[in-house]
């Protein structure tokens, strides 16, 4: 109960500026969860992750390596495969298609994720507009009675206008709150590709300058 009523009053009683709203949460919850289901399945923790690839690139092989990579799904792991399948090419070259695919690898992730931003933009002016359509019924209704109403009649009339407001805004705010909250974990995995990519080719060009070492 809110104000004395059920959720599906107040949902009739917001007009038809609700439905909009009614949308605009179906779609950021099912966006939510999908997204969520989709990071769950592609985690990883980065410590762990950097530990047992450096013990990989210590006593293993290229080869052996990237072998463990491909069974791995997670970002993290793709743009290692990616960069050590191209251990032969120059460090530009390879750098470029290391971007590539780490862009591409987010791209996978972010998908839909703006749906939420502009879901919690949109929904607040959704329910401005069901509110300044409410305001101007009410006043209309006043004039149409030459002035003569209650305070009450004015305030029943307030009040059902803004509950459009009320429900746009309680569409945003925990909208926008996971938006961020996913948007942050983006940053977060595209920096610990770069450090990965960073490690490999460090370890390359050791591997490398060792090698000369030895032909001298």
């Amino acid at each position: 109960m809110f104000w004395g009523k059920t959720l599906g009053e107040l949902f009739e009683q917001g007009g038809f500026v609700m439905y909009p709203l009614l949308v605009c949460s179906i779609v950021a919850v099912s966006v939510v969860i999908e997204r969520i289901i989709v990071l769950f399945l592609n985690r990883s923790n980065y410590a762990g992750f950097v530990s047992d690839l450096e013990n990989k690139l210590t006593h293993s092989d290229i080869s052996s390596c990237r072998e463990w990579l491909q069974a791995l799904s997670n970002p993290l792991a793709h743009v290692a495969s990616c960069n050590l399948k191209h251990a032969e090419l120059g460090q530009g070259i390879r750098e470029e298609i290391v971007n590539r695919e780490a862009s591409e690898q987010i791209a996978r992730l972010e998908k839909r994720i703006n749906w939420l931003s502009i879901i919690g933009t949109l929904a607040p002016m959704i329910g401005l507009l069901g509110t300044v359509i409410g305001l101007v019924e009410a006043f209309y209704q006043i004039e149409q009675q030459g002035g003569q109403v209650q305070p009450g009649d004015l305030a029943s009339g307030i009040w059902t206008a803004l509950l459009t407001t009320v429900f746009g805004l309680i569409v945003a705010l925990p909208t926008l709150a996971v938006y961020h909250f996913l948007d942050n974990k983006m940053a977060a995995t595209t920096l610990k590709m770069t450090w990965v990519s960073s490690r490999i080719n460090e370890w390359l060009a050791t591997q490398n300058q060792s090698e000369n070492e030895t032909l001298r």
